[in-house]
């Protein structure tokens, strides 16, 4: 069923439906809403028939997909962090080239199906696909607002259940001394992970620009949260880095990328030898990066530190006064943060 409504921008009133999951829009150019219904009812009578000519689908500039992705990109650029776009990049153009596969050309072309085929393809995470709808529901809702589509059927896609796991198991003292001693040239990355808690993908996106030395903070934009976020930084990890090193150098250029698939191609390589050092001294399994963060965290807790101060260290803390995360004592955390056990010989 179609509606009939006006539009902030438009004195005409505005056509809409979702026909075989696709979502369409068009301004009937009619001022008065007793005539707008008339046109309403043949166009109604039209698609019923099929017939779709008078959409004139092509005849919108931003109709081709690529070059709509193509605006959006250059859109938020200007609106957002290095990283963000750098992510939405990344997604984007997974979801164009699964989307082209499927024979969609236009914008107008993606349909509920679409999305849902593409969250299924993908072999990652829950939790990883739900960013990937996020990203695409963002771009959907920025075409809405440019009058290039009228609905955003991402909202009406289904994500795959979320199934608790405990893959992530807790990393003993035996498993840090382990994984510190052989860690050779992943020495400074997972001391990162150890020392600071926040999660794989955010540390090796890491800059020396996110770093004040003198406060002895790191600055960094949470991907999860998607908002920048203050913690306090050890003197370990402070002793480590090349404070003379140029802002836009990554700390880990090995790992650093620019977009997600990548991004997670870079973070099997630390996890995968980190696993392999724990196997070959016969530890349990289900040990990964993500094991840091859980492990820092009990620390945190085994130290004293309040479960309120902890989730503001581990960026799970919701305001929305400012524009900077961070802890409302930060010396307090930063007390806290120094008193975490180093193990094996510190590499800088």
């Amino acid at each position: 069923m179609s509606s009939l409504y006006k539009r902030k921008n438009s004195p005409y009133y505005w056509w809409a439906t979702i026909f075989k999951g696709r979502s369409f829009a068009k301004s009937t150019k009619i001022r008065n809403k007793s005539n707008g219904k008339k046109i309403q009812e043949k166009w109604d009578f039209n698609l019923m028939m099929g017939n779709l000519e008078f959409l004139e689908l092509s005849s919108h500039p931003s109709a081709n997909l690529n070059d709509y992705m193509m605006e959006y990109l250059k859109f938020i650029e200007k609106r957002k962090s290095d990283n963000a776009v750098a992510i939405a990049k990344g997604v984007l153009r997974r979801f164009l080239e699964y989307a082209e596969s499927e024979g969609v050309g236009g914008i107008n072309g993606i349909t509920v199906k679409i999305i849902n085929g593409y969250l299924d393809s993908l072999n990652r995470s829950p939790k990883t696909k739900k960013n990937h709808l996020q990203e695409i529901s963002l771009l959907l809702e920025q075409a809405i607002k440019e009058d290039v589509i009228a609905v955003n059927l991402a909202k009406k896609a289904t994500l795959p259940r979320m199934v608790k796991s405990n893959r992530h198991r807790l990393l003993e003292p035996v498993d840090l001394s382990i994984i510190f001693q052989g860690a050779g040239s992943w020495h400074l990355y997972y001391s990162f992970l150890h020392h600071t808690g926040l999660r794989s993908g955010d540390v090796t996106l890491l800059k020396y620009g996110n770093i004040d030395f003198q406060k002895k903070a790191i600055t960094s934009f949470v991907r999860k949260s998607r908002r920048i976020h203050e913690f306090p930084l050890a003197q370990i990890l402070i002793d480590s880095l090349d404070a003379d090193s140029s802002n836009d150098n990554p700390i880990f250029p090995a790992l650093y990328a620019e977009t997600e698939r990548k991004l997670n191609d870079n973070l099997a390589k630390p996890r995968l030898y980190m696993q392999a050092l724990l196997k070959a001294e016969n530890r349990p399994p289900k040990a990964d990066l993500h094991s840091f963060r859980h492990t820092f965290n009990n620390t945190l807790r085994d130290l004293g530190l309040s479960i309120e101060d902890r989730k503001v260290l581990l960026a799970q803390a919701s305001s929305e006064a400012n524009k900077i995360y961070t802890h409302p004592n930060f010396d307090l955390a930063s007390r806290y943060v120094n008193q975490i056990p180093t193990y094996g010989n510190f590499v800088g």
